[in-house]
């Protein structure tokens, strides 16, 4: 048995344990890393750690940790009710305005990852305080990103534009915007119409203050954490971050017409995520980093609000989520994603090839870097594309949406953050709901994209 065929059975491996026993999968997936790393593909220790994710880890712990301090001052709050008031309290809208705000920085030149975790704490606090489903708030956020995420100025865009250019392949900057575009609007139209949007509409116009449910509070106003334990079978574990109580003086005023005053640490907090974006999106800084410096400075200046934000960082989903790309890392290093690559570009069969490229392009992503397969994976479709029987420029477009779409799984950048982000939710529950809705986007997204994109030989 080959190298590469065993690293991928201890990878279904590590999936079957977690799902069985309870096992969070980050750890199981870091002693795979260790023992196929050391006893199959011949790699010290160094060589185990080049996979671990330190950008990532930086990203979710400061991310998670500035949102946590502004959900115990209460300017999650502030923010929840201003936005109600934005769409003249038809909460129906705001999944869409989540989608659309992604949607413009990505398209303006954000990276996926940094818009999804400046809007997804905003997104997924609202989704709590209102009673939407996370999982429709989440992959609304994840889809807008995605879906402004290949304009002719954004990151993605010129990424794969220049790979077209430096293979020599025809290429259409507005086509490939348009495919994305269209493919995440459908998909998130028909997640709204699944996950609850009717029903969002039926309930018509609230006030910030009723909360969208009779007796319902804010999110922030009580003490109760999702559930805790060890774990369900897939791995996510650990306790959800417990809500911090907002101090009543805190909440009179109606300062802005909100109901919730604006202090000066909730002022400070908006200053500070203001700050986050100007710095991720005007000086390219990186927003774990950013995140991290800016939640030090307002702990500083207001140790009582942000005593408990530490414990809040979402660990676990840390835990799982650098654990597993260190072992995606091992298979990188080792050559498993390139071995699978080049044997699917030697089928004889273009449409055929064609297709199988485009699920491996969705399945490498969902655990590694959408940019880094499709940097991969385009070169390897240029042998059957000088053929002539393939549209280059459907196909391009075929493997971008198959390799960006499945973002929404917990296990990349972006389902990592929406899954870090949420708060106050069973967060087992919630990984299981990610993993799953993945696994549909992975089997069903690429084979529709090839029908639409390839089959017809656009380009």
């Amino acid at each position: 048995m080959s190298p590469e065929l065993i690293s991928i059975l201890v990878l279904v491996v590590v999936f079957v344990i977690a799902t069985t026993r309870s096992v969070n999968m980050g750890a199981l997936a870091f002693a795979a890393a260790f023992g196929v790393g050391t006893l199959v593909a011949d790699l010290d220790a160094d060589g185990i750690f080049a996979g671990f994710p330190g950008d990532l880890f930086v990203v979710l712990v400061g991310v998670t940790y500035l949102f946590a301090i502004a959900r115990a001052n209460g300017t999650t709050d502030w923010l929840v009710h201003a936005a109600v008031r934005l769409v003249r309290g038809r909460v129906a809208l705001i999944p869409w305005v989540m989608f659309a705000l992604t949607g413009a920085l990505t398209a303006i030149g954000a990276v996926s990852p940094a818009a999804v975790a400046i809007v997804a704490p905003i997104a997924l606090s609202f989704a709590t305080r209102y009673s939407i489903s996370p999982l429709l708030m989440g992959t609304m956020v994840v889809h807008g990103a995605q879906a402004g995420g290949f304009s002719p100025i954004s990151i993605y865009g010129s990424i794969v534009n220049g790979i077209v250019e430096r293979e020599k392949l025809p290429g259409s900057e507005i086509g490939l915007f348009l495919a994305s575009l269209v493919a995440n609007l459908l998909i998130a139209a028909v997640l709204f119409a699944v996950l609850g949007g009717r029903k969002l509409w039926a309930r018509g116009a609230v006030t910030p203050e009723d909360g969208g449910v009779p007796g319902k509070g804010t999110a922030s106003a009580g003490t109760g954490s999702s559930t805790g334990g060890s774990g369900t079978g897939a791995g996510a574990g650990g306790t959800a971050p417990a809500a911090v109580a907002v101090r009543p003086e805190q909440e009179t005023g109606g300062a802005e017409g909100t109901g919730i005053r604006l202090t000066p640490a909730r002022i400070a907090t908006l200053v500070a995520l203001v700050a986050l974006v100007v710095a991720v999106l005007g000086f390219d800084l990186d927003a774990g980093l950013t995140a991290v410096t800016l939640a030090v400075v307002l702990s500083t200046a207001w140790p009582d609000d942000s005593r408990r934000a530490v414990g809040e960082i979402a660990w676990s989903t840390v835990l799982l989520i650098c654990g597993v790309l260190t072992y995606v890392g091992v298979l990188e290093e080792m050559g498993t994603i390139t071995w699978a690559g080049e044997g699917v570009g030697g089928i004889g069969v273009p449409l055929l090839a064609a297709v199988l490229l485009c699920y491996i392009g969705a399945i490498v992503s969902a655990f590694a870097s959408s940019v880094g397969i499709m940097g991969a994976l385009i070169p390897l479709a240029v042998p059957f594309l000088a053929q002539g029987e393939i549209g280059a420029v459907g196909m391009v477009a075929a493997l971008a949406v198959s390799a960006t779409v499945v973002d929404v799984s917990p296990f990349s950048t972006n389902g990592a953050l929406v899954l870090a982000a949420a708060p106050d939710v069973d967060r087992d529950r919630f990984f299981r709901q990610l993993m799953i809705y993945g696994g549909i986007v992975v089997a069903a997204v690429p084979v529709l994209a090839w029908l639409v994109l390839v089959v017809p030989g656009f380009g």
